[in-house]
Order: structure tokens, then C-alpha cells, then sequence
């Protein structure tokens, strides 16, 4: 579960990049690159969408980053328990529990 929820927040980053890239802080951005962007629906309209798709694409991204939190369970693989738990490498030596101490003759 948690490795679609980070191809989904991969994709959203990716989109949101590109998204941000398009725009210009000027006000240009994508409508002066495109040449007939006036007619498709003028150079306000760009940026609105430029603008909402923004926003939008971040709420995503926020949500997306909160839910794949919630789903990670947070328990650990033996690979990984074995890297973080040191015992196998150098095992703890315990004393024996409650051995008679042997006895010395009285002199």
C-alpha cells in the first residue's frame, strides 16, 4: 500500500514541477509562449488555470503525503530489524541464574 502512495505523490510531484515551471511570475508564463493562446481562451484564463492547478496539485500532494503516513504501519523487515538490532553480531553473554559457588576447604 504504501508503494502506490508513493508512485501517486512521485506523479504529483512531477505534474506540480511542470505546472510551476509553465508559469512566469511577470504574468507571461505560458500565454507568451503560445501564440494563439488568446484565442483559445485569453491570457487571464491561463493563468487562472495555471493558478488553480497549482493549488490543487499541492492540496493533492499534502493529502497524499498525510495518507501514505497513516498507512505505513511502521513495522520493519527481518533485513531491516537485523541492521538496526546489533544482537547477532555481538550477542550479550548473561551469567548464570543462581550457580552454588564451589566449596573451599576450612583450614
Amino acid at each position: 500500500m504504501f508503494s502506490i502512495f508513493l508512485v501517486l505523490i512521485t506523479i504529483v510531484c512531477f505534474l506540480l514541477i511542470v505546472v510551476i515551471m509553465v508559469q512566469n511570475p511577470k504574468g507571461g508564463g505560458l500565454s507568451s509562449t503560445i501564440s494563439g493562446s488568446q484565442m483559445l481562451g485569453g491570457v487571464q484564463k491561463t493563468t487562472d488555470f495555471l493558478d488553480k492547478s497549482t493549488w490543487t496539485l499541492a492540496t493533492i500532494l499534502i493529502a497524499l503525503i498525510l495518507l501514505s503516513g497513516l498507512s505505513f504501519t511502521g513495522t520493519l523487515s527481518d533485513a531491516d530489524s537485523k541492521i538496526i538490532d546489533n544482537t547477532e553480531a555481538a550477542p550479550v553473554q548473561t551469567a548464570p541464574a543462581n550457580t552454588p559457588a564451589p566449596a573451599t576447604p576450612a583450614k
